[in-house]
């Protein structure tokens, strides 16, 4: 039976996701699906608008077996961070193929450009780039054009490139396969029967948006909702309350701390603060980084701590998942755990923080589909 892995964050699922694991059905009729997925907060540092746990319902109510938590220090952060720590875990837990969305859709290509980033003269290039004074981003980009390749924008080519990137460093055997995607990963404007989970986020509030995710789904986006800009007034409060310490936070550089000090009391919303920091060095999304590791309390010392994955934490399965957990429980070389441990403190105060209500579910919650 194969066993196929997606990384995913599922903000919020939609008819694209199960596109995806439709066409994965279709590929791989008998197999195991194993989701690596992103918690309460996302890669581009939002809150998710989903809490973990119903999103891991709605996975095993659509035809994922085994859905596994990646932990925050990976899931907010860069393409590579974030691709390290998902690629780590499947290859530990021996996925055979890793199956993902990207707008290319041509692996051959992706993989290409992850064999010349792993390249001494690459990385000569960006260190010369970055020494000029331009963002590490733009540095990446001007890097390939050196090497014949034009600038890769789009977002998901671009994690594409960092998984298979990290699936040649570590030698693993999982083999990477690409699925075209349909719609525009980033645009806000709701299209056909399959958009993107931006556009829902963006107009969830004052649109219908039925028609764009599953049946199962959308009785949980009539739930509680989640928006990162709702956490603005526990930001500031946090900021203020330890105005001459921010530098202890992970991602707080010299010169940041004292222009978020400068521009917090003026500052009246998420996004206004965002802007009134932003600069050349530092990007948009950067800040909105930044920002989450102070909200939270990620501190650069426990970020030390957390630079390999440790541990695999189990958010449920089903009957298939937990016969295939079992055969290879033994098999991995880090724990795996189904039950609340203490490494998995730092996740139990990001959930504080998300929402206090959910803290018991933390502990002691494990979701089971048979």
């Amino acid at each position: 039976m194969d066993k196929i892995g997606i990384i995913c964050e599922y903000n919020p699922f939609h008819n694209g996701h199960l596109y995806h694991i439709n066409k994965i059905k279709e590929l791989f009729p008998d197999s195991t699906i194993v989701l690596v997925m992103g918690g309460n907060f996302t890669q581009r540092a939002d809150a998710s608008i989903i809490n973990k746990w119903d999103k891991t319902k709605i996975a095993l109510d659509n035809n994922i077996d085994l859905v596994v938590e990646l932990p925050f220090e990976f899931t907010c952060e860069s393409a590579d961070t974030f691709a390290y720590g998902a690629i780590n875990i499947l290859d530990n837990l021996k996925v055979d193929y890793l199956v993902f969305g990207s707008e290319t859709g041509d692996v051959n290509f992706l993989s290409d450009i992850a064999k010349i980033q792993l390249s001494k003269e690459y990385n000569n290039t960006v260190k010369k780039l970055v020494n000029s004074g331009i963002n590490y981003a733009t540095c990446l980009s001007k890097a390939l054009e050196h090497f014949g390749y034009k600038n890769i924008k789009n977002p998901n080519d671009i994690l594409a490139i960092s998984y298979i990137r990290e699936l040649k460093k570590i030698n693993s055997n999982i083999i990477p396969i690409a699925i075209k995607r349909t719609t525009d990963y980033n645009s806000k404007v709701l299209t056909g029967n399959i958009t993107s989970a931006s556009s829902i986020r963006e107009n969830i509030r004052n649109t219908d948006i039925r028609k764009y995710v599953p049946k199962n789904v959308y009785p949980y986006l009539e739930n509680k909702l989640y928006f990162i800009e709702d956490y603005f007034d526990k930001l500031k409060y946090k900021i203020l309350s330890e105005i001459d310490n921010l530098n202890i936070y992970f991602g707080v550089e010299e010169g940041i701390d004292n222009k978020i000090k400068k521009v917090i009391y003026d500052s009246n919303s998420y996004e206004e603060l965002i802007l009134n920091i932003k600069s050349k060095r530092y990007t948009y999304n950067k800040i909105k980084r930044i920002l989450l590791y102070i909200l939270v309390g990620f501190t650069k010392e426990e970020a030390k701590k957390r630079k390999n994955v440790n541990y695999i934490r189990i958010l449920g399965f089903n009957k298939k998942g937990r016969e295939y957990l079992n055969k290879i429980k033994k098999q991995t070389n880090i724990p795996i755990y189904t039950n609340f441990n203490k490494n998995m403190q730092l996740e139990l105060k990001i959930t504080s923080i998300y929402d206090i209500d959910l803290v018991k579910k933390e502990i002691s919650n494990l979701i089971i589909k048979d």
